[in-house]
C-alpha cells in the first residue's frame, strides 16, 4: 500500500476568527495525540487479521481531524484502540496522549482518563445508552463521577447540553428512556453525555449518522463552538465527504486498515493523491429513475392515517389524566407499482411512525391502509400472512433488528424458511449466498453474527434478509444511513436494479435529500406529523414552496457545497417541536 504523504496544518489562532482552533493551556503548539506506527491484530497464527496497520498521524489541540474510508477500512477500530477499547486484540505502535504513551499505561489511568480527558460519541446510540435509565440521569451519573456536581446542578447542566445539541423541549426528555426517542434524539443524547465534561479530545464515530440535514448543521455548529471555547480537538470518524468537506482542516483516508493519505482537506478534495480517494470522491448519488407506467396499479394506499399517543403531564396535573400527542396527522397517499416515494423531515416528524403504521404494527393508528387492494384491518391472520412477504421493511437501526445469537445465514434466511419452508437445505444456503452477494458480501458470512461486522456492514445484511423474498412493496426506513458512499452507491444502484427488474414499489424514509433526489418520484415533506408539501420529486426539491421545505434545502445544500461552513442565525435552522 503506498504510505500517506503527511502535509503540515497551519494552526495559528487568528484573534479575528472565532473559528480557527484554539491552544489548549500550557500547549506550545506540539500534538495533543501522536499515533506512531499503530497495528491492531485479532487471532493468532494463521487466523490472525491485522484490522489497522502501521497508522501514523497526529492530532493538536483545537484541530478538527477526519478519517474516512468504507465500512470495514479500520476507522472505528484506529479510534477504539486509541482509548484501549478493543477486545481481544493485540496492539503495537504507540499512542502519545500528553506526553503519555495510553498502550502502556494502567487499567486505573485509563478509566480516569476516558471520558474526562478523551471522549467517544458511538456509532450505534440505541446499544450505548442503558435501557434502563433516562438519558437525564445518564447524563448526570457522568457530570457527577467526573465533576463531583451535586444532583440539582448536574440535572441543570444536562437540561442545557440537550437544548444545545438540538433536543426540543428538553426538560421534558430528560426524564425519557432511551426507547422513547427517535434515531436522532438517542444520537443527540449520546452528543451530549460525551460533551458533559468538556474533554480535550472528541472521538466522534459517526455523530450525525441518524441526524437530518438541519441538526447535522446545527451539531457541526456546536463542536466547533466548543474547540473556540475550551480548545477541544475533534476526531471526526465518518463516511459522509460532505460533512468531511464542510467540517475538517484536514483529512485521512482509510483503505484497508492502511492509511493512505492525509493532508488538508482542501488539498485533498481538490487535488486527491491515491486513486482510492478519488473513488471516495467520485461517489455520489445519480438519478436514474425511469418514469412510471401510465396505467400502473395503485399497490399500497393510505387514507386518513392518524397515529395518537397519550403522553403524561408535567407535575402535579400528570396525577390526574394524560394528554394526546399526535405523531402522524390525516396523511393520504398512494403507491404504485414500480413507483417510488420519498419520505423526508427532520427527526422527530412522524417519517418512521408513519413507516410502522402502514406496515400494520402501530396500534395505535387510526385510518385505512389498503395493500393489494384490500384493507390490512379487515384481511383474516392467515392471508394477513401472506400479504407480509409481499410487503416487507428495512429498519433504521441494524443491530437492533438483528438477533445476535443467529448466524448471517439463519439472519437472511429466516423469512425464506417460514414463507417458502419446502426448500432443500441447498436450495436455502444458495438462495442466502446470492442474496448477500447482490448487497456487496460473499459466502464468507455465512457462519459469522452480527457483532463481528461495521455498521455498514450490518445494514447490507438487513436488506439482503428483505430482498431475498422479492417483495412487491418495500418500506425502506433509513436504510443507506450507516453506509459510506461508494457502498451507499452500490445499494442505490442495486435497488434501481431490483426496482426495474420486478417493477418493486418503494417507501424510501431518509433525511438525506441527496438520496431522495436520486431515488424517488414523489416525495412527502413531514413537519410535526402533518404533510407540509408533496408533490413530483424534481418540482419540490428544485423549487420548494413551503417555508420548512426551504429550511431542509439550505441546511442541505451548506451541508453538501460550502467547505467554510458559514454561520447560520439561530433561529434559521431551529428545530421544531417534536
Amino acid at each position: 500500500m503506498q504510505q500517506a504523504t503527511q502535509v503540515t496544518l497551519a494552526t495559528q489562532a487568528s484573534a479575528n476568527d472565532p473559528m480557527q482552533p484554539v491552544q489548549a493551556k500550557g500547549d506550545a503548539g506540539g500534538p495533543l495525540m501522536c499515533i506512531e506506527r499503530l497495528s491492531v491484530t485479532f487471532g493468532h497464527g494463521e487466523d490472525a487479521t491485522r484490522a489497522v496497520r502501521d497508522v501514523s498521524f497526529d492530532l493538536r489541540a483545537g484541530e478538527r481531524f477526519a478519517l474516512v474510508g468504507e465500512s470495514g477500512s479500520g476507522k472505528t477500530v484506529t479510534a477504539l484502540a486509541m482509548l484501549r477499547l478493543v477486545d481481544d486484540a493485540r496492539y503495537q505502535g504507540s499512542v502519545r496522549f500528553e506526553g503519555r504513551d495510553l498502550l502502556k499505561v494502567s487499567e486505573r489511568e485509563m478509566r480516569g482518563i476516558r471520558g474526562a480527558d478523551i471522549a467517544m460519541i458511538f456509532q450505534e446510540p440505541m446499544t450505548a445508552l442503558n435501557p434502563l435509565y433516562t438519558i437525564g440521569n445518564q447524563i448526570v451519573e457522568t457530570l457527577a463521577l467526573h465533576e463531583g456536581l451535586d444532583r440539582r446542578a448536574a440535572r441543570e447542566r444536562a437540561i442545557a447540553l440537550l437544548e444545545r445539541t438540538g433536543i426540543s423541549d428538553a426538560a421534558h426528555r430528560f426524564d425519557s428512556f432511551p426507547h422513547q426517542l427517535s434515531g436522532g434524539q438517542r444520537q443527540r443524547a449520546m452528543i451530549a453525555m460525551a460533551l458533559a465534561c468538556r474533554p480535550k479530545l472528541l472521538l466522534a464515530d459517526e455523530p450525525t449518522t441518524a441526524l437530518d440535514v438541519t441538526i447535522r448543521v446545527q451539531i457541526l455548529e456546536l463542536l466547533r463552538d466548543l474547540q473556540a471555547e475550551f480548545g477541544m480537538a475533534v476526531m471526526l470518524i465518518t463516511h459522509d465527504l460532505n460533512l468531511v468537506r464542510a467540517f475538517a482542516q484536514r483529512v485521512g483516508v482509510m483503505e484497508k486498515g492502511v492509511l493512505v493519505e492525509v493532508g488538508e482537506t482542501a488539498s485533498v478534495f481538490a487535488a486527491p493523491q491515491h486513486p482510492y480517494t478519488r473513488k471516495l470522491i467520485d461517489s455520489r448519488p445519480r438519478r436514474e429513475v425511469l418514469p412510471l407506467v401510465p396505467l400502473a396499479p395503485v399497490l399500497l394506499e393510505a387514507r386518513g392515517l392518524c397515529v395518537n399517543y397519550a403522553r403524561k403531564r408535567r407535575g402535579l396535573a400528570g396525577w390526574f389524566g394524560r394528554d394526546q400527542f399526535a405523531a402522524v396527522k390525516d396523511v393520504n397517499f398512494s403507491l404504485r407499482e414500480g413507483e417510488t416515494i420519498g419520505i423526508v423531515g427532520e427527526s422527530g416528524s412522524g417519517k418512521t411512525t408513519l413507516a410502522h403504521a402502514v406496515l400494520n404494527l402501530q396500534r395505535r393508528s387510526a385510518g385505512d391502509i389498503q395493500f393489494l387492494g384490500k384493507s390490512l384491518d379487515e384481511v383474516s391472520r392467515r392471508e394477513r400472512s401472506t400479504l407480509r412477504s409481499r410487503l416487507q421493511v428495512v429498519f433504521q437501526d441494524p443491530f437492533g433488528s438483528l438477533s445476535p445469537r443467529m448466524t448471517i445465514e439463519q439472519i437472511v434466511g429466516e423469512g425464506l424458511a417460514l414463507h417458502q419452508p419446502g426448500l432443500s437445505r441447498d436450495a436455502m444456503r444458495q438462495r442466502v449466498t446470492e442474496a448477500l452477494r447482490e448487497v456487496g458480501m460473499d459466502r464468507t458470512a455465512l457462519g459469522r453474527y452480527p457483532h463481528e461486522f461495521s455498521g455498514g456492514q450490518r445494514q447490507r445484511v438487513a436488506i439482503a434478509r428483505v430482498l431475498i423474498l422479492k417483495p412487491q412493496v418495500l418500506v425502506l426506513d433509513e436504510p443507506t444511513s450507516a453506509l459510506d458512499v461508494s457502498i451507499q452507491q452500490q445499494v442505490l444502484a442495486l435497488l434501481t436494479q431490483l426496482q426495474r427488474k420486478y417493477n418493486l414499489s418503494y417507501l424510501f424514509i431518509s433525511h438525506d435529500l441527496a438520496v431522495i433526489r436520486a431515488m424517488a418520484h414523489r416525495v412527502i415533506v413531514m413537519k410535526s406529523g402533518e404533510v407540509v408539501e408533496a408533490g413530483d420529486t424534481e418540482t419540490v426539491l428544485g423549487a420548494p414552496q413551503h417555508a420548512y421545505t426551504r429550511k431542509l434545502m439550505i441546511a442541505a445544500e451548506i451541508g453538501a457545497s460550502d467547505p467554510t461552513l458559514p454561520q447560520i442565525g439561530a433561529g434559521a435552522l431551529r428545530v421544531s417541536p417534536d
